[in-house]
């Protein structure tokens, strides 16, 4: 007989990243012990290579993977499980950029399926803390052809053709795959993203690691990647507010919302057919569960279930939290990845 699924947390996976540095362990107290820098840590992940491990309570040690084996739509929802299957759809991150990242972009499902068997890369961005002055790059401030891409690429001046965004502690930024992009020096952000880990590297402002290689570009896989147009904003406008669920991003890959609290709520998930995520960005509370409770601080991540359609949450101080979930899907094939 099947455990009953519970609100479930996972090992954090710390990733080094030449670009990365403390505020992971300075901010968000997490602790990646001998790592000379933390740029990125995988909260919830459902990539190959990295699949999470459940982190306390009857499941623990169970991966992911094999939980959707095991549970199929319980965990995830019906219409999630029949597009996706035994894939979980998102990766859920935090990242710290304490230099710039690369200049990048990601495919589109269509090219990630036909050049990687995997699918794409929509991602989202929300700011946690930044230094004072902090930017980042998102798409082009003015419409190119290819052709003028590759000009300004080679000639040395394609900076001169990206768009650059001040961005500070709760900015949203929208990333659909094709929009080229880079986290600027001094961000701290969560990211919400598709299962993938495909990145076309464009330009990585000749960087050496410590034994003096410069990065590999990809230059020429990333010219059928790239969306050229201008678009009017770059930025996600919302409006904050406290103690309301404020919707951010509503796309086919995911939704997500913030909710900053500064007492007790109720959440209903009933009318959903999802999974849940919550990320927890600042404060710290405790859901109650069929009789259970499950602390969350700053800094973690929980999974709900499908099959957990309502709960309470507690707090002494208040807490801010993303919470995603997938919507409506598109019509996938059952991509063999």
């Amino acid at each position: 007989m099947s455990t009953t699924l519970y609100p479930l947390k996972f090992k954090t996976i710390y990733k080094d990243k030449i670009w990365g540095g403390q505020k992971i362990k300075t901010y968000l107290n997490k602790d990646f012990g001998n790592l000379p820098n933390c740029g990125e840590t995988w909260e919830i992940s459902g990539v190959k290579s990295d699949v999470s491990i459940v982190n306390g309570g009857a499941l623990d040690g169970e991966s992911l993977a094999d939980l959707l084996v095991k549970y199929g739509a319980d965990l995830v929802g019906e219409q999630v499980y029949q597009h996706f299957g035994n894939i979980f759809p998102l990766l859920v991150k935090f990242i710290d950029a304490n230099e710039d990242l690369s200049i990048q972009v990601h495919p589109d499902d269509e090219l990630a399926k036909k050049r990687h068997n995997s699918f794409g890369k929509t991602e989202m961005w929300y700011i946690i803390e930044s230094d004072p002055g902090s930017t980042l790059i998102a798409g082009f401030n003015k419409e190119l052809t290819q052709e003028e891409y590759l000009e300004k690429f080679n000639s040395g001046h394609l900076m001169d053709v990206l768009n650059r965004e001040t961005a500070s502690e709760g900015d949203v930024f929208f990333l659909p795959a094709g929009r080229v992009h880079t986290i600027g020096a001094g961000l701290l952000l969560a990211e919400i993203q598709q299962t993938s880990d495909i990145t076309y590297r464009i330009y990585d402002f000749d960087r050496v690691d410590d034994k003096g290689n410069k990065r590999e570009l990809h230059t020429e896989e990333a010219l059928a990647a790239i969306d050229y147009k201008h678009y009017p904003e770059y930025k996600t406008k919302y409006t904050p507010a406290k103690d309301e669920t404020v919707k951010l991003v509503s796309c086919p890959y995911f939704t997500t919302n913030v909710l900053d609290a500064t007492g007790n709520v109720s959440k209903d998930y009933s009318s959903l057919d999802s999974f849940v995520i919550h990320v927890c960005l600042a404060g710290a509370y405790t859901i109650k569960y069929n009789g259970e409770s499950y602390p969350v601080k700053m800094g973690e991540c929980i999974l709900l279930p499908k099959t957990i359609d309502k709960i309470d949450i507690q707090t002494e101080s208040g807490f801010k939290i993303l919470e995603s979930y997938i919507a409506y899907t598109l019509t996938y094939s059952h991509y063999n990845i």
